[in-house]
């Protein structure tokens, strides 16, 4: 998918949100902890499809920098020592108009799984 060109980025720590615009004029607003969760790194995605690897506890994950790579990327640090993801400016843009059903998928897929966005929370089920 070619993407339109990325014109500005903003990270803005008290929010915990990466502003996004591109020349289309769209503009999008990616929280921290979503960009974390859906890197485009094999530690997140795995190998190949159905080999991706659930992220949890990542709710007050915070980036700690942005540095681009070649004029189509940009290598996105984490506090929690990730930093293995080289996100694509045409990813950025899909994960901007993809976010609200990729975050609802997200959600899903931890309770399914009895997990929890938040690094100190353990969920216990009880009963069927």
């Amino acid at each position: 998918m070619n993407a339109p060109q990325l014109v500005s980025i903003k990270v803005k720590k008290t929010s915990r949100e990466m502003q996004l615009v591109f020349a289309d004029q769209q503009e999008f607003a990616l929280t921290f902890e979503f960009l974390r969760v859906h890197s485009p790194s094999a530690e997140v995605k795995g190998h190949g499809p159905g080999q991706e690897i659930l992220q949890i506890g990542k709710r007050d994950v915070v980036i700690t920098a942005v540095n681009p790579v070649g004029h189509y990327a940009f290598q996105i640090t984490f506090n929690d020592g990730h930093d293995s993801g080289l996100y694509s400016t045409a990813y950025l843009y899909r994960l901007g108009q993809q976010q609200e059903v990729l975050w609802q998928d997200y959600l899903a897929r931890l309770e399914r799984a009895g997990e929890s966005q938040d690094p100190d929370v353990q969920v216990v089920r009880l009963g069927n």
